[in-house]
C-alpha cells in the first residue's frame, strides 16, 4: 500500500510496502475533497499572524471553488501554467486546490526572487494567469511587458498595480465547482531547479508526485500522523522542501497545517511559534536548526519529530537536538526531479552522522559508474530507480536534456541520474561526497552559479564572473563571484569596494538575496579549459587570495 506500515525493523517496514497509484487521481480532491466530504468541520490550517485564524476543510473546499470559478470565467482552463508568487497563507492552498480542480498546472515562485528571476521563469512556462499580493505586485508589475502571455495578474490584497482584486471576485463567484477528471499522469506543477548548467530547468510534475512523497513524510516524522498532531516549517511552500515535505501531504493525511510567514527567519521567535501552537512535527532546514541551537528552546514544546535535509547536520547538530529539543533529527535526501528517496527513522536504526539515510519504502536507490553499479563503500553518481511516484515527468521544452537524466545501467534497469556523487555502506546507509554539477548549497537552497553569472556579467562593469560555493559556518556554504572588471571599471580600493557592493546588491535585485553572492574577488582572467569552459576547481584552490570584498 501507498502509506507504509508501522514495523520493528527498516527491512520489516520496506518489505510490507507497495505502491498503489490509481489510474485516475486528482490532488486537490485527495488533500482537500475527500475531508470535506466526510469531516468537514476538521481543521485544516492555522493561519497565524497578528491574530489567529482557522479554517475548516470545508472552508477551503468552498473558498477554492470560488477561486476556481473565477479564474474559469478569466479563460484559464486545463494544463495552462499559473504562477503563484506568495509566501505562507491561506491564498496559496486555496490556488493550489483551485489549478488543480481545474486540471491547470501551478508555477511555484519563491516571494525572495528579484524581477529577472520571476520573469524568466513565467516567460520560459508561458504562465497565463499569476496570484500574489501587494508586497510583490511591484516586482510583476516592472516585467508584465515581457511576458506576452501572461494575460491576467490577481491579487490576494484586492487591486493595486493593475491587478484584478481577488478576494472581490471571489465573493462574487459560486462556492461550489466540479473538480477536473484527471489521470495520475496528468501534470500539476512545475518547479524550477536551481539552474546549475545553465538557466533553471522547469521540472513538471505529474498529480501522482504527492503519492510518492507519503513513505518519506510517515517515516521521518515518526509514523505519522499520530494523535494530536501539528506541522509548520520555516521553509517557504514554493520549494518542494516546503511543499513537498510539508503543506500538501500535511492536507492530505490530515494534519493541522500551520501557515506562518514573517519576514526574516528569527530562531526564538520560531521557537516560541512552535511552542504556541504546539507544533508536533517539523521540516526545519540545517540553516534554521543551526540557528536554533544558538537560541534558547522554550519549556513546553510538543515537538515530537524533525525531518531535515539538503545539508549533512554532523554529529554536534544531531546530539544538540537529542539535548535540546528530546529527539533525534531524521535527514533524508531528494531533489526537485525527485524528492525523498533516502532517508532515517531512530526509532528503527541509529542514525550515523552525515549519512542521509537509507532508501526509503518503494523506493530503490544506487550508486553507478556510468553504467556499472557499484558496491559497498565505492563512490559514484548516485541514481534513483524509475517507477517512484515522487519522480518528475520531464523538463519542460527540454525533450533532450530530459533523455540524458536517464541511464540504462547494467543490471538492466533504467535509473534517475541526481548529479550528486556519494556512496553506501554494508548497512545501506548513503554518504554525499561532492556534487557533479558546481551546485552551491546555502541556507538550504541549490544555487546554480550560471543564472548569477549571467546577471552579473550583464553588469556594464562586469567583462566576465564565475561563481563557486565557499564554507559558511551558518550556511553551509556561501557564494563567491570571481569578477574580470570590464577596462577602466573599478580601478583603485575606494572604486572597487563601491563596485562590489553594487554587484552584490544588481544580483540581489534582480534574483533574490538568497542567490546573491556574499564575497566579490577580483581577477584578471578566469582559468578556462581548452574549449572555453570555466574551470571551477583552479578557483576553489585559490579561493581566498588575492582582493576580497564581502557584503
Amino acid at each position: 500500500m501507498t502509506e507504509i506500515t508501522r514495523a520493528e525493523t527498516w527491512d520489516a517496514l520496506r518489505a510490507a510496502h507497495r505502491w498503489q497509484i490509481p489510474d485516475r487521481y486528482n490532488l486537490a480532491w485527495d488533500m482537500c475533497g475527500k475531508w470535506a466530504q466526510a469531516e468537514p468541520d476538521r481543521l485544516a490550517l492555522i493561519h497565524v499572524t497578528d491574530q489567529v485564524h482557522d479554517y475548516t476543510y470545508d472552508d477551503l473546499w468552498r473558498l477554492s471553488a470560488q477561486l476556481a470559478n473565477v479564474l474559469a470565467a478569466h479563460g484559464i482552463k486545463r494544463e495552462d501554467r499559473i504562477g503563484l508568487l506568495l509566501p505562507q497563507r491561506p491564498e496559496t492552498v486555496l490556488t493550489h486546490l483551485a489549478a488543480y480542480r481545474l486540471g491547470a498546472v501551478i508555477v511555484p515562485l519563491f516571494v525572495q526572487f528579484g524581477a529577472d528571476g520571476l520573469a524568466f521563469r513565467l516567460s520560459d512556462s508561458g504562465a497565463r494567469a499569476i496570484v500574489t499580493d501587494r508586497a510583490n505586485l511591484p516586482k510583476v508589475a516592472q516585467i508584465r511587458d515581457r511576458l506576452g502571455e501572461l494575460a491576467h495578474v490577481f491579487s490576494a490584497d484586492g487591486a493595486a498595480d493593475g491587478a484584478l482584486d481577488l478576494p472581490t471576485l471571489m465573493q462574487a463567484a459560486q462556492d461550489q465547482a466540479p473538480v477536473a477528471d484527471t489521470l495520475a499522469e496528468d501534470p500539476s506543477f512545475l518547479s524550477y531547479t536551481s539552474g546549475t548548467t545553465g538557466p533553471p530547468k522547469g521540472a513538471l510534475h505529474a498529480q501522482r508526485v504527492l503519492l510518492g512523497h507519503i513513505p518519506g513524510v510517515q517515516t521521518f516524522y515518526d509514523f505519522w500522523p499520530q494523535e494530536g498532531d501539528r506541522i509548520w516549517t520555516p521553509s517557504d511552500w514554493a520549494w518542494l522542501g516546503g511543499l513537498g515535505n510539508v503543506m500538501m501531504p500535511a492536507l492530505r493525511m490530515g494534519v493541522p497545517l500551520i501557515a506562518h510567514a514573517p519576514a526574516r527567519f528569527n530562531p526564538d521567535a520560531a521557537l516560541d511559534l512552535m511552542r504556541r501552537q504546539r507544533v508536533t512535527s517539523s521540516f526545519l532546514a540545517p540553516t534554521a536548526l543551526k540557528l536554533m541551537r544558538q537560541a534558547t528552546v522554550p519549556d513546553g514544546l510538543a515537538l515530537r519529530a524533525v525531518g531535515s535535509g539538503g545539508e549533512s547536520l554532523g554529529a554536534a547538530m544531531l546530539e544538540w537536538g537529542r539535548g535540546a529539543l528530546g529527539l533525534t533529527i531524521n535527514e533524508f535526501y531528494g531533489q526537485t526531479e525527485c524528492n525523498l528517496v533516502l532517508g532515517n527513522n531512530w526509532r528503527l536504526f541509529d542514525p550515523k552522522p552525515g549519512s542521509m539515510g537509507r532508501a526509503l519504502p518503494g523506493s530503490h536507490v544506487a550508486v553507478l559508474d556510468g553504467t556499472q553499479r557499484l558496491g559497498p563503500d565505492q563512490t559514484g553518481e548516485i541514481a534513483i530507480r524509475t517507477g517512484d511516484p515522487a519522480m518528475f515527468l520531464r523538463y519542460w521544452k527540454q525533450p533532450e536534456t530530459t533523455a540524458q537524466k536517464y541511464v540504462t545501467a547494467s543490471d538492466g534497469e533504467v535509473y534517475m541520474m541526481t548529479g550528486d556523487e556519494g556512496r553506501y555502506d554494508g548497512e545501506g546507509c548513503f554518504f554525499f561526497a561532492s556534487r557533479t554539477d558546481d551546485v552551491i548549497t546555502s541556507s538550504g537552497y541549490r544555487i546554480g552559479p550560471s543564472e548569477i553569472e549571467d546577471c552579473l556579467n550583464r553588469h556594464p562593469a562586469v567583462a566576465m564572473s564565475a561563481c563557486i560555493g565557499v564554507p559558511d559556518p551558518v550556511r553551509t556554504e556561501s557564494v563567491k563571484a570571481f569578477v574580470v572588471r570590464a577596462a577602466g571599471k573599478g580601478g583603485n580600493e575606494g572604486d572597487a569596494d563601491a563596485l562590489a557592493a553594487a554587484l552584490i546588491a544588481h544580483v540581489r535585485t534582480r534574483l533574490g538575496p538568497h542567490v546573491a553572492p556574499r564575497e566579490i574577488a577580483w581577477i584578471d582572467a578566469l582559468p578556462m579549459t581548452a574549449t572555453g569552459k570555466i574551470k571551477r576547481r583552479d578557483l576553489r584552490l585559490v579561493s581566498g587570495d588575492g582582493a576580497s570584498h564581502d557584503a
